[in-house]
């Protein structure tokens, strides 16, 4: 249920009362956190039907995207930036489902790999189509603000060592 106020706003008004500094970093940085927040929500809405979630699309995305349909477990975790623990998870999953195999890598017995099945290439079409018809969770922002929102953010992934 919605709040009659803007708690962020709220939280401005008292963090400047009492002089604790950085008011807009702290306004920027609750935002984004609480926009994250909806936008998983609503991605997960829209992935659920058909049985997954962000993370799993992430990862059949890039297998669907790769040149060969199947990469290294490690390079999985790499791409998507998740620890290795995660990746395993989330490839059980979709192993679990059909929609990804473990195979060994034909050069590197050391190495596994994960591939997309046909199952998963039509799944993660399907889900695709999903997200773009909620606009990825973004309903009502323009493409001008879309575009300031990466182009605001990219400063401070690339300080991070994003890229």
């Amino acid at each position: 249920m919605p709040l009659p106020f803007d708690p962020i706003a709220e939280a401005r008004r008292n963090w400047r009362s009492r002089r604790w500094g950085a008011v807009d970093a702290m306004s920027a940085a609750t935002s984004i956190t609480r926009a994250h927040q909806v936008l998983l929500h609503r991605i997960d809405a829209a992935l659920e039907p058909h049985g997954l979630n962000f993370s799993r699309f992430e990862a059949l995305a890039l297998l669907h995207f790769s040149r060969t349909g199947a990469l290294p477990l490690g390079k999985v975790g790499d791409r998507l930036q998740v620890h290795p623990t995660s990746v395993t998870n989330t490839v059980d999953r979709l192993e679990a489902d059909g929609l990804v195999r473990r195979r060994a890598h034909p050069t590197d017995r050391r190495t596994t790999l994960a591939e997309i099945t046909g199952r998963g290439r039509t799944t993660v079409e399907a889900a695709a189509g999903a997200l773009a018809e909620v606009h990825f969770g973004l309903e009502g922002m323009g493409r001008d603000d879309l575009r300031g929102v990466t182009d605001a953010l990219a400063g401070l992934r690339e300080g991070a060592g994003d890229f």
